[in-house]
């Protein structure tokens, strides 16, 4: 009897193993015959590893608009503001080492390294300042110190619903640095890192549909399947991760950049809209109230307006992402570019 129950559990464990391994072989093949993603823009080297950056309209001695994308958020997102601005100025987008269609790198993820990277790329690829910034959701905080750092070479900042430095000790449902919830949140992007270089990732992806939400409102069709291609790639599972890793520390940092005199500022959020009662209790049932972190949320967006005497807030219609990725929101964003432009052209920076 005991003789018959070894050799049914070997028999399980070799068909788990079996399947495991037929799993893991079609998952490769899904990643093998995938379509390659094809950088928009170029590559640039910027010492052991290469950055994409993508520009678009003139090199005209007009101040450049730089984009730094949010947490993970690729170039690619950033389609509208590009589009709606390349007749009137010089626009860049790039990709963090390991997202869209950068390499990735074992440089730490802090902010300042980050913004030296940043500074490097612009130099290595022939962009040349003045530079007006404009940092989404974790970009706010990178672009605060880029500007710290590289103060004569900034004419401008935009913040869209750019991350605050006390978030993480004003909504409670934010992890606190040393917590197992952080902790398990970057070992989890590690985890679907080695799951994404077995093709596991494009082989789930393939019968149950996306683990990562890659379809952005608004954007073109033609836009979000470019995306498609590096989404479930282990390196850019990984760098977010990694970002992710260095989150308390980017907002730490952040924080100490608090006076930027009369630099022209400009902060554009969601506006407050209404939670479905259902949404609002299924939250609550966790322990997250979500019309008090709205509100706070709301205060933390006008209390950036105070990082400069020379500001204003805008609230557009839309979510943390939609604001910009649908193009009536985008237009909202442009105009207020164009129109800083003209007056720093009155105030004699620029051409």
């Amino acid at each position: 009897m005991k003789g018959i129950i070894l050799k049914v559990l070997k028999w399980i464990a070799l068909s788990i193993a079996s399947l495991l391994l037929l799993i893991v072989l079609v998952g490769l093949c899904f990643r093998l015959f995938a379509p390659k993603p094809h950088p928009p823009g170029k590559l640039v080297d910027i010492g052991g590893f290469k950055l994409h950056i993508n520009g678009t309209g003139e090199k005209n001695g007009k101040p450049t608009l730089v984009i730094e994308g949010g947490g993970g958020m690729a170039s690619e997102y950033y389609h509208w503001l590009s589009e709606g601005l390349k007749d009137s100025m010089r626009v860049v987008r790039y990709d963090r080492a390991g997202i869209g269609y950068s390499d990735a790198s074992n440089t730490t993820r802090d902010p300042e390294t980050i913004a030296r990277e940043l500074h490097t790329l612009l130099e290595k690829a022939g962009e040349l300042p003045p530079y007006i910034m404009l940092g989404h959701s974790l970009g706010g905080p990178y672009i605060r110190v880029f500007t710290e750092l590289y103060p004569n070479e900034v004419v401008g900042m935009f913040l869209l619903d750019s991350t605050h430095p006390d978030r993480v000790a004003r909504i409670p449902s934010i992890p606190k640095k040393s917590s197992l919830k952080a902790r398990s949140m970057v070992w989890m992007y590690n985890f679907q890192g080695v799951l994404a270089d077995l093709g596991i990732m494009v082989l789930y992806d393939k019968f149950t549909g996306p683990v990562l939400q890659r379809e952005m409102e608004g954007l073109p069709d033609e836009v979000n399947d470019r995306t498609i291609a590096f989404l479930n790639d282990g390196k850019y599972i990984r760098a977010i991760g990694k970002e992710m890793e260095q989150y308390h520390t980017t907002l730490e940092r952040a924080g100490r950049t608090n006076d930027f005199g009369s630099l022209p500022l400009r902060v554009f959020t969601d506006a407050i809209g209404e939670i479905p009662e259902d949404v609002y209790k299924v939250y609550l049932g966790k322990g997250i109230d979500l019309r008090k972190t709205q509100i706070e949320s709301m205060k933390m967006q006008e209390e950036l307006i105070k990082l400069s005497t020379n500001s204003k807030l805008t609230l557009i219609e839309g979510n943390h992402v939609s604001i910009f990725t649908k193009k009536e929101n985008a237009d909202i964003i442009c105009k207020e570019i164009i129109k800083l432009l003209g007056e720093l052209k009155n105030s004699k920076v620029g051409p």
